[in-house]
């Protein structure tokens, strides 16, 4: 317990899944946690969740997509609580399909790419403004993106966390402001069970079939918030720049 007393910690894509899941956590662990997202409605369910366990949240409803809605997000939290100590991108979409390099939309391209690359760029742009020494940044990117299995835009858009997450700790370590990432293989989480199988492209979903353990138990969104926690915590304040897959073993 108390392994986050007194930060201000900020959770995207709060409103389910892993974001849910370490928003609570963070909470419990006595962190002042905001959490962000788009449908307000299960935003706010989240919220009353978290303030009826006894812990003390700030639910901003946000769209990272839009250029202007992280500074936005970010001065908000300044002027409730005058600090960021902890920055947690989640907020994350796919596309429908699992569509490959060679069959890929551009429609699918520009909205992926808005809300995993640059959503999540602009959130750490203006959290880092504001940061502090000791402060922690952790992306919650793919296993996709480190071994490619997926559809190729959402495997490009989490390729690109994994390259800023290794610039970012380069560029604030001698302020002490740490940036790593946790990829998560299959997670049961809405998101992934809202996916279609009959729209899966066969010749991508058969690659994958060969390439990774299929029989590996999924990460549950706990599995993953527990590590969150600790790249949160002050536990983990000498690591900084990397990439953690968290997968089973189903990808080695």
């Amino acid at each position: 317990m108390n392994r986050l007393k007194d930060k201000v910690a900020i959770v995207t894509g709060g409103n389910s899944g892993v974001g849910a899941a370490t928003a609570k956590l963070f909470a419990a662990e006595g962190a002042k946690v905001v959490i962000t997202a788009r449908r307000k409605e299960a935003l706010e369910k989240v919220a009353e969740e978290i303030t009826s366990a006894g812990g003390e949240v700030l639910a901003i409803s946000t769209d990272i997509s839009k250029p202007e809605d992280p500074e936005r997000l970010m001065q908000a939290v300044m002027d409730k609580y005058g600090k960021i100590d902890v920055l947690v991108n989640n907020a994350g979409i796919l596309e429908e399909g699992l569509k490959p390099i060679d069959r890929f939309t551009d429609e699918d391209l520009d909205r992926i790419v808005d809300t995993n690359q640059k959503g999540t760029m602009r959130c750490m742009r203006e959290a880092a403004k504001r940061m502090k020494e000791g402060a922690s940044i952790i992306n919650v990117a793919s296993v996709a993106g480190v071994v490619g299995c997926g559809g190729a835009a959402y495997v490009s858009s989490k390729a690109a966390i994994v390259g800023i997450t290794r610039h970012t700790a380069l560029r604030f370590q001698k302020d002490k402001i740490r940036c790593n990432a946790v990829c998560p293989g299959t997670i049961v989480t809405p998101m992934v069970a809202s996916m279609n199988p009959a729209a899966l492209d066969p010749d991508m979903f058969g690659a994958m079939m060969t390439h990774s353990d299929v029989k590996a138990q999924p990460c549950m969104p706990q599995d993953v918030a527990n590590i969150l926690l600790f790249l949160a915590s002050d536990e983990s304040r000498a690591i900084t720049g990397q990439i953690l897959v968290t997968d089973f073993g189903s990808n080695l």
